[in-house]
């Protein structure tokens, strides 16, 4: 049996939870998401109790149960409080602005500035020139959006500049040796 899979999901008051077979919707405060089920797992609920159990030991099962377990674990989350991941911009000229909620101007040392807008469910804040908060009720959007901006400019090994998560340690290496 999966340790994570078997363990149960508490839905907290002013979250609804609706299954019907192959999908699981979650709504609560901050909005409402879906997921499709896969076959063979199935979702339980008894009163603000939900587990997720699996129809028999197969691999596929097994592999699939904990995971469904996490991601509606991570939609109720979601839909309560919200997932945020920080960004930092480190170098000489690197800056980010806010166009809108939506939409960000990055310069990121070339020629021209980098435009990003956020899908729909996300939306950025910029408190710093050089501090990006992605915010969202979907953590796998929040992760994927954040990690776009981060593609943008990696950051770097010789003098550590791009953009990176905010706590993010660089591994530094030494540059040329002098003779």
């Amino acid at each position: 049996m999966s340790r994570i899979g078997k363990s149960p999901i508490t839905v907290p008051s002013g979250v609804t939870v609706a299954v019907t077979p192959g999908n699981v919707k979650v709504s609560g405060p901050q909005g409402s998401l879906e997921r499709s089920v896969p076959e063979g797992i199935s979702l339980n609920q008894e009163g603000d109790v939900l587990t997720v159990s699996r129809i028999d030991d197969a691999r596929e099962h097994r592999a699939l149960h904990g995971l469904l377990r996490t991601l509606v674990a991570n939609m109720v989350i979601g839909v309560t409080t919200g997932f945020t991941k920080e960004l930092e911009i480190v170098g000489v000229g690197y800056r980010c602005e806010a166009k809108s909620p939506g939409s960000l101007q990055l310069a990121l040392g070339y020629s021209h500035p980098v435009f990003v807008d956020a899908p729909a469910g996300v939306t950025f804040e910029v408190p710093a020139p050089t501090r990006i908060i992605v915010k969202g009720i979907d953590k796998e959007q929040v992760g994927q959006v954040a990690a776009n901006i981060r593609k943008l400019r990696k950051p770097e090994p010789y003098k550590g500049k791009g953009v990176r998560y905010a706590g993010e340690h660089v591994l530094r290496k030494a540059g040329k040796a002098a003779k």
